[in-house]
């Protein structure tokens, strides 16, 4: 069992493989937990208290080898920095995360005392296998949990809990990379992918390589709070090698705005019942906000999203490509430009049209001062395809399984729904987690919010994506006996960067056209896809084997890798990892100047983006012996964007996928989640 795994059972109160010495020792346990705390009076402190617990379990009287066990058990979630997922006071209905806290007109019961769900956001979490129990108790005054975070700014923690920076660590595609890029480059690649996805994975000193399963808790969370409100230096363009500021929960946090809403919530102590010191009780917040002005602009963006590798090869450029943009260089009235955070951050996702307006915490039910919102979701293309019990993150859900348990539950296969239950044979079998009805019911509660927030995910990506693509004119060239030539316009609806931006080399943005014939049959197809679910390019293995022919007048805008031949002449490569031709490949500094192409000498991305309110064309032709007959025709086009193509997950599927996904499991997800952001249709007539 994986370090995250067993946080997740320790939430239960169960862990499978000590069940035998729970009984044993829970009475001795319990009855030393209590005389600790009733000793020493440490009722209502709630970090002490978690502390107390493990001190309790290994308390003279439980034998050695138990207490050891235990250790082992206490590293899992019982004392997390995870809150349970409270009612969202229907933040769920409608627009689910968009609009401000909803109001309270009197504070309730809880503003006494801290809550169940509070006082478990103020423990720690489990540490990795490295490190000892104890250890592991003070992780959190080093990086506190985005859960921690989530007693005050529940808005903010649930718009980040299904975004991509929550999802960077636990992508398997990109898991795969970083371990393919390892294995092909003799591991000097090192930490430089992972470095971004987790940073405090990475600063705790996690391997590059390592499963998702065995992982620390923090680790998973990815881009989380402090990756942003802990970094006190502006960086610029250093390829996300940054420093987060390490502090407990009391520590000052750096914002947009400074302290002055945080001194009037100090200063009303009554009313908030927050506390500033360890050991005190109440409600922990931060003594100090200082004022951060980076925060709000877009270098502070361009630390992790201009990429840059060691040997001088300029991986993504989306900051580089902002800087250049309209969106960066026009000014309104007042003198300001955009920012990534305007488009990204605003009340709509990819355009500049404002913030939301409301109350940035709500401490213990009674809202702070209302001020401009930003949302924390920052929608962009990538979608999760891992087990909706996993992701998003979901306190509930691994209060109810580890993850490795998750991943055995049949969601598709409709378990913990009456229409499944109800039909159910007598002689089926379930895993042993999911034996109970009771369980596999319990389970499916938790996945349908899983769902809820994963579909208003898909909503917000959706409007980005739109916003950013535009499907312009079908324009009817010519159309009779002897052939169709028609063009296909595709713009750049936004003024901030190129479109595709940020990893332009696996972006899958296609047409897809198909003319239809008087009888409704097919009689050109482009941008349709092979079995493997690729569009028919050089690198479909489908083509390559020729099980089907080649797209010639495919228009996609995913660019290619180019690499340079070991004798000359270049080539397109899905991933620009050497082919070795010696016994070592190595990622080495490059022994020529790259100062004068501004590029390494052996590799170059042959760029398809669209610039900032630009358009290309694309133009097509149906030769006239594919005219079976005369009459009506359609011609039907889709403008189709996808996450990555699924000729790169047979490249790297060498090294397998984290949480037990096959490649096949990985392609067809990856498929699913392709979206037609528009569709035109024209229709006319060959006599």
């Amino acid at each position: 069992m994986g370090v995250a795994d067993a946080e997740s059972a320790a939430l239960r109160g169960v862990a499978p493989q000590w069940d035998a010495i729970w009984g044993r020792v829970r009475s001795s346990m319990i009855g030393n937990a209590v005389k600790f705390i009733d000793r020493f009076g440490m009722r209502g402190r709630p970090g002490i208290l978690a502390r107390a617990l493990v001190l309790a379990v290994i308390m003279p009287g439980v034998p050695a080898a138990v207490a050891q066990q235990d250790d082992m058990l206490l590293e899992g979630d019982l004392l997390s920095g995870e809150t349970p997922a409270a009612d969202d006071g229907g933040l769920l209905d409608g627009d689910l995360l968009s609009g401000p806290e909803p109001s309270m007109e009197s504070a309730p019961a809880s503003r006494d005392a801290m809550t169940e769900a509070e006082t478990e956001a103020m423990a720690v979490d489990a540490a990795p296998d490295s490190v000892s129990a104890h250890q592991a108790l003070f992780l959190d005054d080093r990086f506190p949990s985005a859960a921690a975070c989530k007693t005050c700014h529940e808005r903010q923690y649930r718009q980040w809990s299904v975004s991509q920076h929550a999802y960077a660590q636990f992508s398997p595609v990109f898991m795969a990379m970083q371990r393919f890029s390892n294995q092909r480059m003799s591991g000097t690649v090192g930490d430089f992918c992972i470095r971004c996805h987790t940073p405090v994975g990475m600063t705790i000193g996690e391997s590059p390589n390592m499963n998702n399963y065995d992982r620390h808790p923090r680790s998973l969370e990815g881009i989380t709070c402090v990756t942003c409100h802990r970094v006190s230096a502006a960086y610029g363009k250093v390829s996300a090698r940054i420093s987060v500021d390490e502090g407990s929960l009391f520590d000052d946090v750096l914002g947009p705005e400074g302290d002055k809403e945080l001194e009037r919530v100090l200063r009303n102590r009554d009313v908030y019942r927050v506390v500033t010191e360890p050991g005190e009780s109440g409600r922990p917040i931060h003594r100090g906000v200082e004022r951060f002005f980076p925060l709000v602009e877009p270098g502070f963006c361009g630390s992790c999203h201009d990429v840059t590798m060691p040997n001088g090869f300029r991986l993504e450029e989306a900051f580089s490509s902002f800087k250049a943009s309209p969106a960066a260089l026009e000014r309104d009235d007042a003198g300001n430009g955009a920012t990534c955070q305007d488009c990204h951050m605003g009340v709509v996702q990819g355009l500049k049209a404002g913030y939301d307006f409301g109350p940035a915490a709500m401490v213990g039910g009674v809202e702070t001062e209302p001020r401009r919102l930003t949302n924390h979701y920052f929608a962009g293309p990538d979608f999760s395809i891992v087990h909706p019990g996993i992701f998003p993150h979901n306190v509930d859900a691994k209060r109810m399984a580890t993850m490795r348990e998750w991943v055995q539950f049949d969601y598709d296969a409709g378990w913990g729904t009456d229409a499944f239950e109800n039909d159910l044979p007598e002689d089926a079998t379930f895993p042993e987690r999911w034996r109970s009805i009771d369980d596999r019911y319990a389970a499916r509660e938790i996945l349908d919010e899983q769902q809820k927030l994963l579909d208003w995910a898909r909503e917000q990506r959706l409007e980005v994506l739109r916003n950013g693509y535009k499907l312009g004119d079908v324009t009817l060239v010519r159309a009779d006996r002897d052939g169709i030539d028609f063009n296909v316009e595709v713009r750049n609806g936004t003024t901030g960067h190129n479109v595709p931006t940020g990893f332009i080399a696996e972006r899958l943005v296609f047409l897809r056209v198909t003319v239809l014939d008087s009888d409704g049959l097919p009689v050109f197809l482009s941008g349709d896809l092979d079995a493997n679910g690729d569009v028919r390019d050089s690198h479909s293995l489908s083509v390559l084997s020729r099980d089907v022919p080649v797209d010639t007048q495919l228009f996609n805008l995913q660019s290619h890798f180019m690499t340079l031949n070991n004798r000359g002449g270049e080539r397109e490569q899905l991933l620009p990892t050497p082919y070795s031709v010696d016994v070592l490949p190595f990622v080495r500094p490059s022994t020529r100047s790259a100062i004068l192409i501004g590029q390494p000498s052996t590799t170059r991305i042959q760029r398809k983006s669209i610039e900032p309110l630009g358009s290309k064309t694309a133009n097509y032709h149906v030769d006239g012996d594919a005219l079976i007959v005369y009459g009506d025709y359609t011609i039907e086009v889709e403008l189709v964007v996808g996450m990555i193509p699924n000729n790169l997950i047979n490249t790297i599927q060498d090294v397998g996928f984290d949480f037990d996904m096959s490649p096949r499991q990985v392609g067809d997800a990856l498929v699913a989640g392709h979206e037609t952001l528009w569709k035109k249709t024209i229709a006319f007539e060959i006599e």
